[in-house]
């Protein structure tokens, strides 16, 4: 089995473990290192597995803390506060553009209409059309997940992006980039990506999905970047006034 695949098996032997009781629920999963060492694979390939348990609800991953098992009647919400913007764009980068691939050597004809008439919405920047390109990029990654023909697959995707649109702190940052993002670049990104499609690439439909979300990435960097600037900048203002444009160093001596 190829190494970009490890962590679909790697799961379910994991996820057999916790059902047959060997880590029952509220336990805690040895380290990355030690699973690493007991499935001989990498520790990447541990972490992609706990990420796709994750987002089936049988794990919560807390950062700092540990991997711990959820019980039948728990939600796996709880540990999605800590995930960050950046480690659920880097698993929708691993999840959906293996997602591509599949999608790629199956797709319908009448699914890649589909995706061209989503990707068309999402080139229209009109602000009274602005929810609906966003409602037509997240209908393209699920559309593109259905058509994998993997349930698994489909269910992590649509998880992935349940904590995308439920997480306040990842909206945000979301939010920004929509607000600063050109139509033609979201355009042009997607439509790689339908292009690979046609053509039945897995490769390509995989380098496409990958390299959306690299610049997603990128554009994250960037609008944290400036946020933190900005920030530092209010603060500074306000140690100037306070400290020297107001009375701290008034008054006569």
């Amino acid at each position: 089995m190829k190494d970009r695949r490890l962590y679909h098996s790697v799961a379910e032997r994991l996820k057999k473990q916790i059902t047959d009781g060997v880590y029952p629920p509220g336990s805690r999963l040895p380290g990355e290192r030690d699973l690493a060492e007991q499935f001989n694979v990498s520790r990447v390939t541990i972490r992609e597995a706990e990420i796709a348990l994750q987002a089936l609800g049988h794990i919560s991953i807390k950062t700092g803390s540990g991997v711990y098992v959820l019980g039948p009647g728990e939600k796996g919400d709880e540990g999605f506060s800590n995930i960050s913007a950046f480690e659920l764009t880097e698993a929708r980068l691993m999840f959906e553009s293996e997602a591509a691939a599949l999608a790629a050597r199956q797709v319908s004809e009448e699914t890649l209409a589909h995706l061209a008439e989503l990707v068309e919405m999402m080139s229209n920047r009109e602000p009274e059309m602005e929810e609906s390109a966003q409602r037509a990029d997240r209908e393209f990654h699920l559309a593109i997940a259905a058509a994998s023909g993997n349930r698994a697959v489909q269910y992590v995707v649509e998880s992935l992006w349940k904590i995308r649109n439920e997480l306040h702190e990842v909206r945000e940052v979301h939010a920004a980039i929509c607000a600063v993002e050109e139509a033609s670049e979201r355009y042009s990104v997607h439509e790689r990506v339908l292009q690979a499609l046609r053509k039945r690439d897995p490769s390509a439909a995989r380098q496409a999905m990958q390299e959306h979300f690299r610049r997603l990435l990128e554009s994250m960097i960037d609008i944290t970047e400036e946020q933190a600037l900005e920030q530092l900048r209010r603060e500074s203002t306000e140690s100037r006034e306070r400290f020297l444009n107001g009375s701290a160093f008034g008054g006569s001596s």
